[in-house]
């Protein structure tokens, strides 16, 4: 008998140990998915929801990896974003800003990325195949400048310059290239109301401060009836 409960005492101690040590490793699972929740929160604007720079440069870049040339970069900035504010109050301008990131986000599909790269200045990669790029570029135009209805009711005239960019078009898959090159289309069809297409000289263009420096607009896609 005193052996038979000799094992169970053995049996017993080694259980506890067992127990005793799973506990520390529990603990950290449960920060580790804390940790991982925080660490993806981080990677998204609280605002828009929208994936911050760094999350939307490395997805843009595996889209790009993966479909190539059937892939468009697209560049989008408010129009008079200060106006909105300084007339309606900051919420109202991030009313805005939250309209535009569902739109550009409905825009591209669930195969795209869409990020906020900071301030009212958005960034899309989309999957379009060329003989639909003029009329998909044209679509988005109508889209950012439908007027956002507040809360309070009040309607807001939204309008947002874009630029656009293809690795044919530009003659790059590198995501750093072709965003360069649909910011100055951007800048060329500026408050226009039409969506600027990039040649390989947008790409080449100087930028000040990481914005590119004025040039003559070339290559307009004009906005569908």
């Amino acid at each position: 008998m005193d052996s038979v409960l000799r094992v169970q005492a053995r049996i017993g101690q080694r259980a506890l140990l067992l127990t005793t040590a799973a506990l520390p490793l529990t603990g950290w699972a449960v920060h580790a998915v804390a940790l991982h929740r925080q660490l993806a929160a981080t990677r998204k604007d609280p605002l828009t929801g929208l994936l911050r720079r760094d999350a939307y440069t490395a997805r843009a870049r595996r889209i790009l990896a993966r479909h190539g040339d059937g892939v468009a970069v697209v560049m989008v900035d408010q129009d008079h974003f200060k106006a909105v504010n300084d007339d309606f109050g900051h919420p109202a301008g991030d009313a805005v800003l939250a309209a535009t990131a569902a739109r550009l986000t409905a825009w591209a599909g669930p195969h795209g990325a869409v990020g906020r790269l900071g301030g009212d200045e958005f960034a899309a990669v989309a999957q379009l195949p060329a003989g639909r790029l003029e009329q998909r570029l044209a679509q988005l135009v109508r889209m950012l400048h439908t007027p956002v209805v507040l809360d309070d009711g009040r309607t807001v005239d939204a309008a947002a310059s874009v630029g656009a960019a293809t690795p044919h078009a530009v003659g790059s898959r590198d995501l750093g290239p072709l965003q360069r090159a649909a910011d100055a289309a951007l800048y060329d069809g500026k408050h226009s109301g039409r969506a600027v297409l990039a040649t390989r000289q947008h790409a080449m263009t100087p930028s000040v401060n990481g914005r590119r420096a004025g040039r003559p607009g070339t290559a307009v896609w004009r906005q569908a009836a």
